[in-house]
Formats: structure tokens, sequence, C-alpha cells
């Protein structure tokens, strides 16, 4: 496997775990799927639709979110919001990401900002 394939797989398994917390994250306020996806991607998050909406339908069946359906407007669109399992998962998970972050800090220190 060339270098640059295996520094890619480090990357996707890292951003993997940090695309949940970001879209619980931002779910805190509704978002239909779209809508989402260019609310993130205006963060500089790089993701794609075809990662996005399967990652909603896994966080909907695992019982992190809720999706109501809006018909009032010409065309229908899906609402996501967090619910109270996903507040309490976000919460721990950003809970580690912080004792994460300080762990590298207290390994790098300065060192690592790039």
């Amino acid at each position: 496997m060339p270098e640059h394939e295996k520094y890619q797989n480090f990357i996707t398994e890292l951003r993997r775990g940090s695309l949940t917390m970001m879209v619980l994250g931002c779910l805190k306020n509704p978002h239909y799927g779209y809508a989402l996806l260019q609310t993130l991607q205006k963060l500089d998050v790089d993701i794609e639709a075809n990662t996005l909406y399967p990652l909603l339908r896994r966080l909907e069946t695992q019982g992190l979110l809720t999706s109501d359906w809006n018909t009032s407007e010409s065309r229908p669109r899906k609402y996501y919001h967090i619910n109270q399992t996903g507040e309490e998962v976000l919460h721990g998970l950003m809970t580690e990401w912080n004792r994460i972050q300080h762990s590298m800090d207290a390994i790098y220190g300065e060192e690592r900002r790039i």
C-alpha cells in the first residue's frame, strides 16, 4: 500500500468518529439533509451526501435522532433533530474528546500546533 493511501486510511478513521459528533451537534437545531450538508460544508467539514445520509439513517436507527416530515412546502423534507438520548451520547462523546485532546496537549504541547 503506498504511503499516501495509508495516510488517507488514518484520516478516514479519524473523521468517521468526529463526523458523528459534528452531526449530532448541528442537529440541536432541526435540519433537513441538504441544509445540514450545506451547514457542515460552510464550517469546512469535509463531508459528501453519500456519507451524510447513511449516517443520519444510522443515528436515527440507533435512537439518537428523531425525524419529522414537513409537507407544508411544495417539496416535502425530512427534518432531523437530536433527542434526549442523542444529547446524552453527544455529551459523553464530547467529554471523551476533551480528555483525548488534553492527553494530546500533554504529549505534544505546542509542538503539535502546525
